[in-house]
């Protein structure tokens, strides 16, 4: 199966001139833990909930004003639409991420989850396997 027939098409981005509070809005607005970053469609980085509170919540950060690129993980690892998502799954338990923009040509087509590859029956164990090595402690390579 290709990511292609999992991923989720419509998502919302950021710019790396967003602020902080622009992105926990979108996340609240769209029920998401991550937006990528983007500048004319290419993924330059991504945004987490949990980057949200432990770089600018946590350390006291004015939300309002500073900006997505100062939390962002730049460089995110991103997959192809025509992977096969069992290769999918393995990046993301290797690299210990829960969410793997899709880029094609350069842009930004999509994004695949662990939930997505859950919902797949032929699919669970390598989800499974994936949350087991996500959750494991450890450095995270984003």
């Amino acid at each position: 199966m290709k990511v292609k027939e999992i991923m989720s098409k419509e998502i919302a981005s950021l710019n790396s001139d967003d602020s902080i509070e622009k992105a926990a809005q979108l996340m609240k607005q769209h029920d998401v833990g991550s937006i990528p970053v983007c500048s004319d469609e290419k993924v330059i980085g991504i945004v987490t909930d949990r980057d949200i509170a432990l770089r600018s919540v946590a350390e006291g950060q004015d939300t309002k004003h500073q900006k997505v690129r100062e939390i962002m993980s730049s460089d995110p690892i991103v997959g192809s639409p025509e992977m096969n998502v069992h290769d999918a799954a393995k990046i993301m338990s290797e690299r210990q991420i829960r969410r793997l923009p899709i880029v094609e040509n350069n842009s930004l087509v999509g994004m695949v989850a662990l939930g997505d590859i859950s919902l797949e029956p032929t699919l669970q164990d390598n989800a499974e396997e994936a949350l087991c090595n996500i959750s494991e402690p450890g450095n995270t390579h984003m």
